[in-house]
């Protein structure tokens, strides 16, 4: 019995940090130490770890919902109207769909300085783009003012991710789809 608990005990103890991640060390809950890939140790019992994909490039999608990716990808629009609605500057309205590209900069960020990070990274982007659309007229995000729309937002969204100290990183944002409404 003594043998089997010390076998359980070493093979909690180990643990496997897989390339794209980084693992979070939580002693009793309480941030301990960041490690990086590879096979680690960790006090059995008393020490948990949280994987957090660093070097994987996540997105959110917003105004469309990728249904089933692949070759001739099919999309969900229906439901998410209500994100992609957004009234231009000269009062006229246009639906926007676009993706956010982005990574983990900080794991320690990521977790630990903003609650529901990922609702509250897809509520910024809602707020960026909703000002940066509003700064402009219609024509302009219709027709030759989309690079300009996406350079802008993944500013200030960034910025808001520095100042919300979320842990993440832009990468790119992109307009999908951008038309008048039915």
């Amino acid at each position: 019995v003594v043998l089997i608990f010390a076998l359980l005990l070493l093979w909690g103890s180990v643990y496997q940090i897989q390339p794209e991640e980084a693992g979070v060390v939580l002693r009793f809950g309480e941030y301990v130490r960041t490690t990086n890939p590879g096979l680690h140790f960790k006090i059995p019992l008393i020490e948990g770890v949280e994987k957090v994909p660093v070097e994987r490039q996540l997105k959110q999608e917003f105004g469309f919902r990728t249904a089933v990716a692949g070759v001739r990808s099919q999309y969900n629009e229906a439901a998410f109207l209500d994100e992609s609605l957004m009234l231009t500057g000269d009062l006229n309205v246009a639906v926007v769909e676009w993706i956010v590209q982005y990574r983990v900069a900080d794991p320690y960020a990521y977790l630990f300085k903003v609650r529901n990070v990922e609702e509250t990274f897809a509520d910024m982007n809602e707020a960026v783009l909703r000002g940066v659309v509003g700064d402009r007229t219609v024509t302009e995000v219709l027709t030759v003012g989309r690079q300009e729309i996406e350079v802008s937002a993944q500013a200030q969204l960034q910025e808001l991710c520095d100042q919300y100290e979320t842990g993440i990183r832009i990468e790119q944002v992109v307009l999908q789809d951008v038309n008048p409404p039915d």
